[in-house]
């Protein structure tokens, strides 16, 4: 029930390289507030050195070791720091996720020449025009690394395509001769094999078979607990299941992953669980997006129905509810913000109800310098009330406004939120376990809530807030532990 997995980064960190010492640090911290599972940014060298985010792989054997791309450490630090942060996660109780990113390569040493086609960029299922000679950056041979951990090198063949034309100094989807998208795909534009860069093709025996050697090396010099998966979507549904089955053999055994498969159709979720064989978790993108919405027209809003329809009401054990991630933020390609004054009432709505995977972005926890965003109000405090006090499932005490929802997490350490999306909200409780007790209203720790012998009492929320209401005693406590 009180899992709660943290993404520890955003777009915008420094390009300093000191991500992973500042986990080390920050672990004990993290164990204080809840957290029991961390997903680190991609560990491996992009193609932009120390700038890049870590998603414009170049070479996945290199963990800030080589002398590859302008520098030896990624933009978050060296090999041997990441293996120390993960260790120190671990020992604070933490478990780690590694972030895989196998569709697609960039920044290749050589270029080579062969035939590909133009490809319609909204269908991808059509060719424009022939076949016609491009030259293309598709050549990787990692000459710092000099074969250490893999003699594999890649070329043309092993991709399906890619975006850059040396020949004509243009930009366009190309499809190299012979090759064909992967059918078992997401069908969006026709077929969304193709991202970016170097589009790694999944039909090439000898390229899955470096995957899994890859896979096994990097799980067993991590030590990683489990994995974040990206662009699902893009990558044939059939290799993961056997990909994740293999890892579970290596390591510490990981037994937890989470895909990216960025759609808001729930339905298209639901099939890609089914393709795959049930055999990750998905993003929940569609309460994502109901969130966001709420937040930007709250007048069109139900607070009471924010679930319907979402990947965690139909499918509870296989989603990660999230409110936003480093593509969502400003200024990111599938920019989708949930607006700030939202924010309290979603992560309420995450934490502090039934959802088994809530996911808390690290520019939600932290703030992003970048955009002079603060940090929530008060999330820190939610963790610690979802890891602490709640048990069980919860109770409902809704009536006909659709502007408010309120509930109960009972148990040794009730748990009573209101939150209101209008004006000022109140809502009646009554539950005979409650007699006689003190609530401490979270945001406000001076408003308390005494409840009757008949345990009765209203609770109150400010307009466009939450208040999340804990036991005096529970109040103290938190306050001890986190200050």
């Amino acid at each position: 029930m009180n899992e709660t997995l943290m993404q520890y980064f955003e777009w915008y960190l420094p390009q300093d390289n000191s991500l992973w010492k500042q986990v080390s640090k920050d672990a004990q911290h993290l164990e204080n507030l809840g957290i029991t599972a961390i997903w680190l940014p991609p560990a491996y060298k992009g193609q932009a050195g120390q700038a890049d985010v870590g998603y414009g792989v170049y070479d996945h054997y290199d963990l800030g070791e080589f002398l590859a791309k302008g520098s030896v450490e990624t933009k978050y630090g060296s090999k041997d720091e990441y293996l120390k942060c993960v260790q120190d996660l671990q020992q604070h109780g933490i478990r780690v996720l590694g972030d895989i990113v196998l569709n697609h390569m960039m920044g290749s040493e050589e270029a080579e020449n062969i035939q590909a086609v133009k490809i319609d960029e909204n269908d991808r299922n059509k060719n424009e025009g022939d076949y016609y000679g491009v030259r293309v950056w598709t050549h990787y041979t990692f000459p710092q690394r000099e074969g250490k951990y893999s003699d594999f090198s890649w070329n043309w063949k092993d991709f399906t395509g890619t975006d850059y034309d040396q020949n004509n100094d243009q930009s366009h989807i190309l499809k190299f001769e012979g090759k064909e998208w992967s059918p078992n795909v997401s069908k969006e534009r026709g077929n969304f094999d193709y991202i970016m860069g170097d589009d790694i093709d999944f039909s090439v025996p000898e390229v899955v078979d470096e995957l899994y050697h890859w896979g096994i090396w990097y799980t067993e010099i991590s030590g990683v607990d489990g994995f974040r998966l990206d662009a699902v979507k893009s990558i044939d549904a059939r290799f993961f299941s056997g990909w994740l089955k293999k890892m579970k053999e290596y390591g510490h055994h990981p037994d937890f992953a989470v895909g990216e498969f960025w759609s808001g159709d729930p339905q298209i979720l639901l099939q890609y669980l089914k393709d795959s064989g049930h055999c990750m978790k998905l993003f929940d993108v569609a309460l994502h997006y109901r969130l966001q919405q709420y937040s930007n027209h709250p007048e069109n809003a139900d607070l009471r129905e924010v679930f319907k329809g979402s990947l965690v009401e139909l499918e509870p054990e296989y989603a990660c509810v999230f409110s936003d991630n480093h593509d969502t933020q400003p200024g990111q390609a599938l920019y989708s913000w949930v607006e700030d004054w939202f924010k309290p009432i979603s992560y309420a709505l995450l934490l502090l109800r039934d959802c088994r995977y809530p996911c808390v972005f690290y520019g939600d926890l932290y703030g992003i310098n970048h955009d002079n965003i603060a940090p929530v109000p008060n999330l820190d405090k939610m963790i610690w009330i979802r890891k602490n006090l709640l048990s069980g499932a919860v109770i409902d005490f809704n009536d006909d406004d659709k502007q408010k929802t309120c509930w109960m997490a009972p148990g040794d350490h009730p748990v009573i939120v209101i939150a209101s999306i209008g004006d000022w909200k109140s809502a009646t409780v009554q539950d005979l376990s409650l007699a006689g007790h003190v609530f401490t209203d979270i945001n406000y720790p001076e408003h308390e809530i005494w409840v009757d012998e008949n345990g009765r009492a209203d609770f109150t929320c400010p307009e466009r807030n939450v208040s999340v209401y804990i036991l005096k005693e529970d109040y103290q406590a938190l306050s001890s532990s986190l200050y």
